[in-house]
């Protein structure tokens, strides 16, 4: 079977291990995968035509009843669609749906240019920092104090990886804190936002910018939990704005 080389699930399991779940590995998640990547790096164009089931068939050398469910699977997440007697076909971009977190993933293994950071921090902006301003509104002070609980992790933190870890579960406590459940349906794009720039720049081996980086989450934290919506937006901007800034200038400066 074509598993399109042995780092083709990286991306999949670092994000995986970051959000504490177990990715799954079986022959669907496989052809999935492989589809799916070829598609977002344009191996298979859009408006292509994908190869035959019987050439699928082959390639990955899988019942025809996997391969129907992977094909199913990117139908239902935008990248594809089948027409009687002309074949699967590669849907346009704008059809795709970048917020489900397979195609994030499939963005972020092709490796993430500062154009896909810079979307990914404009998107969260735009709906982050009104989760934060909701959550000073709405939340109890059980609710407060988990937050300034998972700062003061993120202050402890000794490795990249928990520190990532911990950043993640404050971001979807404030979504969970908001009390609209919308909030919360974004934590695929905040996991892929996060995991894309703790892997090219985390802030745990220079105290300097971690000093800075708590901090930040220190000010939303305590924004929410004195009941300030006007600090609890600007805080949370501060901390998007400063989490690409990092990423994104290690990136250019090809570090």
């Amino acid at each position: 079977m074509d598993r399109s080389g042995g780092r083709a699930r990286h991306s999949g399991d670092l994000i995986a291990a970051l959000s504490g779940r177990s990715p799954a590995r079986n022959l669907h998640s496989d052809v999935l995968w492989a589809l799916g990547l070829a598609i977002v790096s344009g191996t298979y164009a859009e408006g292509a035509i994908l190869p035959s089931d019987s050439e699928l068939l082959e390639r990955f050398g899988v019942s025809r009843t996997v391969l129907r469910e992977a094909l199913k699977t990117l139908a239902a997440k935008g990248l594809i669609e089948a027409r009687a007697r002309i074949g699967t076909r590669v849907l346009p971009r704008n059809r795709w749906n970048l917020f489900d977190a397979d195609v994030l993933a499939w963005f972020f293994e092709l490796g993430p240019e500062v154009s896909f950071l810079r979307s990914l921090a404009e998107v969260r902006i735009g709906i982050e920092i009104e989760a934060a301003a909701l959550a000073a509104e709405r939340c109890g002070p059980e609710e407060a104090a988990g937050l300034i609980a998972w700062v003061d992790k993120m202050a402890g933190s000794e490795t990249p990886a928990d520190f990532a870890r911990y950043d993640l579960e404050f971001h979807k406590a404030v979504a969970e804190a908001s009390g609209n459940p919308f909030m919360a349906s974004i934590s695929a794009l905040v996991e892929m936002a996060l995991t894309a720039a703790f892997t090219i720049s985390s802030p745990v081996n220079d105290p300097e910018a971690l000093g800075v980086t708590v901090g930040v989450h220190r000010r939303i934290a305590e924004a929410i939990r004195d009941g300030d919506p006007a600090e609890a937006r600007l805080a949370m901007r501060d901390a998007i704005a400063q989490g690409f800034d990092r990423a994104a200038g290690r990136m250019e400066k090809g570090e």
